[in-house]
């Protein structure tokens, strides 16, 4: 089967290891979902500075652990493709990471991970979900739009950026009472 490696020149040498090996046979094959722990940190690490140029570091990830909150990743085609974190609490859940790694974009998997998120905040009691979204991120926004999502606020000056700051579009979603 034929493979072919993400060629990623950002992050240290251990987080450019950390990247996975991608199967061209297998990316069609159906996402797994299991929940995220320490031992995940290298990959979760290596997808995020590949695709944000204002990472999460790791100590918000270790914390994001500690805090209890729900941290999961997706497998695909035998790696982690993508994560996501949330907080759900007294009736609403803040999602405030999805990421899917960039060879793994634009497959869909994006939305299946934001179907598994709705479905997991819902079951923990969530009534609505709420999340901050760059105004640049245009595919973020796209996808959030089309899975209901309203624009509730604008934060001014939010998110670091090449030229200073960047507001973030606070977005909402009500999930269904059933």
């Amino acid at each position: 089967m034929e493979s072919m490696r993400r060629r990623d020149t950002s992050g240290t040498a251990s987080q450019r290891a950390a990247v996975t090996l991608v199967n061209i046979g297998e990316m069609d094959s159906a996402p797994r979902y299991r929940q995220m722990t320490a031992a995940d940190l290298d990959a979760v690490i290596a997808i995020e500075n590949a695709i944000y140029p204002y990472p999460w570091t790791r100590g918000n990830f270790r914390d994001s652990l500690a805090a209890g909150y729900h941290c999961w990743m997706v497998e695909c085609g035998g790696g982690e493709v993508g994560y996501t974190v949330v907080m759900v609490a007294a009736g609403e859940a803040y999602l405030l990471n999805l990421s899917v790694a960039r060879t793994w974009q634009r497959r869909g998997l994006g939305r299946e991970l934001l179907n598994f998120v709705l479905k997991l905040v819902h079951k923990h009691g969530a009534d609505k979900i709420l999340l901050e979204v760059r105004p640049s991120n245009r595919a973020a926004i796209a996808l959030y739009s089309s899975a209901g999502f309203t624009e509730t606020a604008v934060r001014r000056g939010y998110y670091p950026a090449g030229c200073g700051r960047e507001d973030a579009i606070v977005l909402q979603l009500e999930l269904d009472k059933t």
